[in-house]
């Protein structure tokens, strides 16, 4: 990824189309629901885990690839703003980095990008970023690599390798914008 000369205020920031083509190819379109790794919830489209009208998606639902997008563009955008509003509008970073944290916050969830559920303050990320420390908040990254409570950096292993080499790929790109 090719960073910008200085870091702007996200509040100025979307998430970038070639971010947004790479969340829809990693995701892969499902027009049925699957449970995408052993012990995951049931995703749909482009791993949406909730509908349009916000109620968890179930086996056997089934949504069309336009909806998908639609659907997905709905929930990186509420992304962006749960991300926002917990790095604060003023949080400076480059486009390269906002995508990286967007694309992550979109597979983990913004809660679990956001806090830290065993003390209740802020999570990895946000408390790095948050210090100054960005090379600190893209090594968190790698903190986030647990499907189901099994260690996805576990060599050899078939059950999540995939949650793995993402996180690989987007410390990669984190470390790219520095």
């Amino acid at each position: 990824m090719e960073r910008n000369s200085l870091r702007v205020a996200i509040s100025g920031l979307a998430l970038s189309a070639a971010a947004f083509v790479g969340i829809t190819q990693r995701e892969f379109f499902t027009a049925a629901a699957v449970i995408p790794t052993k012990g995951d919830v049931p995703t749909y489209g482009f791993g949406s885990t909730v509908k349009e009208d916000g109620t968890k998606v179930r086996m056997g639902d089934t949504i069309t690839p336009v909806k998908a997008v639609r659907l997905a563009l709905k929930h990186i955008e509420n992304d962006e703003g749960n991300l926002r509003r917990c790095l604060g509008e003023d949080l400076l970073l480059y486009q390269a980095e906002w995508d990286v944290y967007v694309d992550l916050s979109y597979n983990i969830g913004t809660y679990t990008f956001c806090t830290n559920k065993l003390t209740g303050g802020p999570g990895a990320i946000p408390k790095a970023l948050l210090a100054g420390d960005y090379v600190g908040a893209c090594k968190a990254i790698l903190q986030y690599k647990l499907a189901a409570g099994f260690d996805c950096s576990t060599p050899g292993n078939k059950r999540c390798a995939g949650v793995w080499t993402d996180r690989q790929r987007s410390y990669k790109n984190c470390m790219a914008a520095q």
